[in-house]
């Protein structure tokens, strides 16, 4: 399982060298994001594309877990009012239904999910909105600690903002 470490980086240079330092270190270049606020020059980073900022991930899990409930309903409450002939039908319809009512709920939600943003940088709003750049680096569970030693060491002027666990899909 990977985990997402947040730093707060004061200006595009301080970005830029932790870009470079973690490349150094062996970190792959898809694994780091960067996020800024609203017209910020990103040239020469990775910058954060919509699977990192908006909330598309969390929106299709729920509507998934909602459309798939809502199909077994419905397709549970259709077998009990127009029992069929075939018992096995029955059960195979409600099946399908739950899967369809996964699949549109999933689909519907994630389009909605795609223009809000994401709850998890919520909190660094505020700070982006100041100038600062929030750098994103997903790493195995075995590589957070000397990664934020490092960017601890040779970035003084950056803030550690915690870490979190990343989504399952």
């Amino acid at each position: 399982m990977r985990r997402r470490i947040y730093w707060l980086m004061p200006d595009l240079a301080s970005a830029r060298q932790a870009m470079h330092d973690l490349l150094e270190a062996g970190v792959e270049s898809a694994r780091i994001h960067f996020a800024a606020g609203e017209g910020a020059d990103l040239a020469d980073l990775h910058e954060a594309n919509l699977w990192q900022t908006s909330d598309v991930v969390r929106a299709a899990r729920n509507g998934l877990l909602i459309g798939c409930a809502l199909g077994a309903f419905v397709g549970l409450l259709a077998a009990t009012l127009f029992p069929l002939e075939e018992d096995d039908i029955t059960w195979a319809l409600s099946t399908l239904l739950a899967l369809m009512g996964g699949f549109m709920g999933a689909w519907s939600a994630s389009m909605i999910g795609i223009s809000i943003p994401s709850q998890r940088l919520q909190r660094f709003a505020g700070a982006l909105a100041a100038g600062q750049l929030l750098l994103m680096v997903d790493l195995t569970r075995e590589r957070v600690r000397p990664i934020e030693a490092l960017l601890a060491s040779k970035h003084p002027e950056a803030h550690f903002e915690g870490e979190d666990a990343l989504p399952a899909f």
